[in-house]
């Protein structure tokens, strides 16, 4: 009868640890890139003061800087698709002259020179980054509205393929 039990309760512990292993089969593999929560959590912060001076400000410079201040902290971010996208139209509303802000403050660094972009240098900017949006991420749902950008611009540069 001992023997009985112990059998038995050999066979339930099996059932028991088999059974929840079995009950998360349907995850084949893990997350396709794993993000660091706490850069993530900075580049949303990031993300939605961009937004603020884009939309709401119409501060193009300040928006396309927070814009690639997450794209060169964080290009696996998570909403880098809609960074990209807000990177491109800032660039060409800058061309444009539209919003609050001179394009004149939208300063590059180049050694100990500092200067600013002309025009055509603006939409130059807008292409790359709505190229790279159109290349890289043809599920965005921002990719129809760079489409149409980049048809003014001259459609999308070739996707550049590392060596």
């Amino acid at each position: 009868m001992k023997r009985f039990f112990r059998l038995a309760a050999m066979l339930g512990a099996v059932f028991l640890f088999a059974s929840g292993a079995f009950a998360q089969g349907g995850a084949k593999q893990g997350p396709a890139e794993t993000r660091d929560a706490d850069l993530e959590k900075d580049g949303l912060h990031n993300l939605e003061v961009a937004r603020h001076y884009f939309k709401l400000r119409k501060a193009y410079v300040a928006a396309l800087e927070r814009c690639e201040e997450i794209i060169a902290g964080n290009p696996t971010f998570s909403k880098i698709d809609e960074v990209l996208f807000m990177a491109g139209e800032s660039s060409l509303n800058l061309a444009a002259g539209k919003g609050k802000q001179r394009s004149s403050l939208y300063i590059i660094h180049e050694g100990d020179n500092k200067r600013t972009l002309k025009p055509e240098e603006f939409r130059d900017l807008a292409r790359d980054y709505l190229s790279q949006l159109v290349n890289s991420y043809p599920d965005s749902t921002f990719r129809p509205d760079a489409m149409n950008d980049l048809q003014a611009l001259g459609g999308a540069k070739p996707k550049v393929t590392k060596p």
